[in-house]
């Protein structure tokens, strides 16, 4: 399975951003799809993560009402909404993909089995 992440930029405080994670090169019906973040000198952060069959999420609480994870199964994409970016909303975002599902363990970075090329988010005036 390989993960390519596109949509990062700069944007003001208070605007919005959309990343897209294509998925290919294996059968992931069952799989979760997440998005982390990092900064500089700290670890990679869950962000928000989906089930491609039936499309169940969960965001993290930092996010959450103003992030919104999606999919489209026919592009064979997942997708990051962010709304009412702050200041410290700034970093690379990674997507990821797991091919097992345990609810309490989803906003590990270990239960990730792949891993997208980061992409970098600047929220700035």
């Amino acid at each position: 399975v390989q993960l390519q992440a596109s949509g990062g930029g700069s944007v003001q405080p208070g605007g919005s951003l959309r990343l897209s994670c294509v998925v290919s090169g294996g059968t992931f019906y069952n799989y979760v799809m997440g998005w982390f973040r990092q900064t500089p000198g700290k670890e990679r952060e869950f962000v928000a993560r989906i089930r491609w069959s039936g499309g169940s999420s969960s965001h993290a609480d930092s996010v959450k009402g103003r992030f919104t994870i999606s999919k489209d199964s026919a592009k064979k994409t997942f997708y990051l909404q962010m709304n009412s970016l702050k200041p410290e909303d700034t970093a690379v975002y990674y997507c990821a993909a797991a091919s097992h599902f345990t609810a309490s363990r989803m906003h590990l970075t270990s239960f990730y089995d792949y891993w997208g090329q980061g992409t970098l988010v600047t929220v700035s005036s």
